[in-house]
């Protein structure tokens, strides 16, 4: 079973960066995605930042162009979301997910429904 842990959140200041974490395991395959969603209150989960295996792929929405960025250091066993330049609009709980694909699949869009395993969440916030 897909395991995802998050770690990294917290308060900041509007301007300022945070780095979130997250620890995966239980793959049975090589190929597959570990994403970054985030919920506000009121609002919708939004899919943010997304990670391939094997070729190290991302998408990035538009809210995280120019200021968020994904990595993985390990072999994709830890995940991790940098951003920059936080903006209040940032503040939510951001969860860690991912799903199985093929390997030839190219990464277009972050559906929150493909993706079938989550982690319990991190609540960032950013104050004005």
């Amino acid at each position: 079973e897909v395991q995802l842990v998050e770690s990294g959140g917290g308060f900041v200041q509007a301007g300022g960066s945070l780095r979130l974490s997250c620890a995966a395991s239980g793959f049975t395959s090589d190929s597959y995605v570990i994403g970054w969603f985030r919920q506000a209150p009121g609002k919708e989960r939004e899919g943010v930042i997304c990670l391939k295996s094997r070729d190290f792929q991302t998408y990035r929405s538009d809210s995280a162009k120019g200021r968020f960025s994904i990595w993985s250091d390990d072999g994709m066993n830890s995940v991790y979301l940098q951003m920059d330049n936080l903006k209040p609009d940032d503040t939510a709980v951001y969860y860690c997910a991912a799903k199985y694909i093929y390997a030839f699949d190219t990464l277009l869009s972050m559906p929150d429904y493909e993706y079938d395993f989550w982690g319990q969440g991190t609540q960032v916030t950013v104050s004005s």
